[in-house]
This record gives structure tokens, sequence and C-alpha cells, in this order.
């Protein structure tokens, strides 16, 4: 899942990115609403945080153009503004929730994840692959009830593919959607995660995750 934070306060920001990065989410941050939009359009996002109070462009707006631009990503508020009007704004121009600071870290994770539960963004909880089962609330990978021991990257790489099933992927797009902004795309990390995957799946699996030469890769 990724997660893109546009908050203007830099510690505020930080505490938000690490937080979440904690807790297993790719994310990528801005500081100001222009900058903010130009990610979202650019970049596929699972969730965005936003702050509407910020310099060049405040959140009510950068929402309101990200909607008009078609953009449907769910977007949580963060703002100091509490009054009803105020909350009222924010999700008549395409909020879906609201969060009143100061907050606690566990509410904004519990509402995260209360979003990125919702069947209009996951189409249900469970992505199947022949036996696989890939439990998008718990993030645990199963076959036939048995607990595949993946690592966070793993299991983001494995839920990319899924979500990409039959589809042509290249490092660029799963470094764009799992890993965050500041990698370095000359890395050979997609193809050591790969690797690492494969080992930990049964043969019939990993042979179906097929390298595409010259291209990326395709689950079948």
């Amino acid at each position: 899942m990724k997660i893109l934070v546009v908050e203007d306060e830099p510690k505020l920001n930080k505490g938000l990115v690490i937080g979440l990065q904690h807790r297993g989410y790719v994310v990528d941050s801005a500081f100001d609403g222009e900058e903010g939009e130009k990610m979202a359009k650019v970049n596929a996002y699972d969730l965005i945080l936003l702050d509407v109070m910020m310099p060049k462009r405040d959140g009510i707006e950068m929402c309101k153009n990200l909607r008009a631009h078609g953009t449907q990503t769910p977007v949580l508020f963060l703002t100091a503004r509490d009054a009803v009007e105020d909350k009222i704004l924010g999700l008549n121009f395409g909020g879906d929730d609201y969060l009143v600071k100061p907050f606690s870290f566990e509410e904004l994770v519990a509402r995260v994840r209360a979003l990125l539960r919702r069947p209009h963004f996951s189409n249900g909880n469970v992505f199947c692959w022949i036996e696989l089962q890939l439990d998008t609330r718990s993030r645990v990978a199963r076959i036939k009830n048995k607990v595949v021991n993946l690592t966070l990257r793993e299991y983001d790489l494995l839920e990319y593919l899924l979500r990409n099933k039959s589809a042509v992927v290249t490092r660029e797009d799963i470094l764009t959607n799992v890993w965050d902004q500041f990698f370095d795309s000359f890395s050979n990390v997609v193809d050591v995660h790969l690797k690492n995957l494969r080992k930990k799946l049964p043969k019939e699996y990993a042979k179906r995750i097929e390298t595409v030469w010259g291209k990326g890769y395709r689950l079948v």
C-alpha cells in the first residue's frame, strides 16, 4: 500500500512518514498543495493524507482539483480547524474522512485502515491466486491455510503483482508503487526481492512469476 502525506509542518510530516513506514506502508511526502497535487497526478497512491492549511495551494483546493482531474484516491484531511462547517466543506469537495489536530497516531492508523478497507478501493479484502490467499487487512499470505512468511516488502511486491495479474509490469512500475520516491531507479533491489519471493513460494507458484526479458515481470 502506498500513501502520500501532504503536510507543510516539517516535524509532523516526518513523524507521519516514519510512523506509517514502521506500519509497513510505502510513503511519499510533499510540503505544499502545489507539489502534492503534481505528485498525486503522476503517481498511483492508495491513500492521501492531506493537510488543509498549506502554502501555495490549500488542501481543499488540491482535493477539488484532483477530483476534477478524475483521481479517485481516498483523501483523509488533517486540520486544526474543527468547526462543523469546515468538515462539511472538506467532505463536499471530495474528502473521504476528516481528522482534527492534535490527534493520536493510533487513531490516524485506524482511520487509514478503515479507508483502505472500503470496497470502492480494494474490491474486497482478499486476493486469490490458485490456492494462495492474500489478506489486505491483516497483510498475510496463506496457501492452503498455511502462512507464507514474507517480509513487509515481499508482501507489498506480491500484492502489487496480484493487483496487476497477467499484465507486464516494469521495474520502474514496481519501484514507483512498492518503494518510495527517493529510491535509486538503477538499483537491483527489485530483482533481489523477486528472487527471495520466488524462494519462499512453492515451485508451482514461483515459476508463474515470469520474467519478460527486456520489459519486466508478469504473474500468470
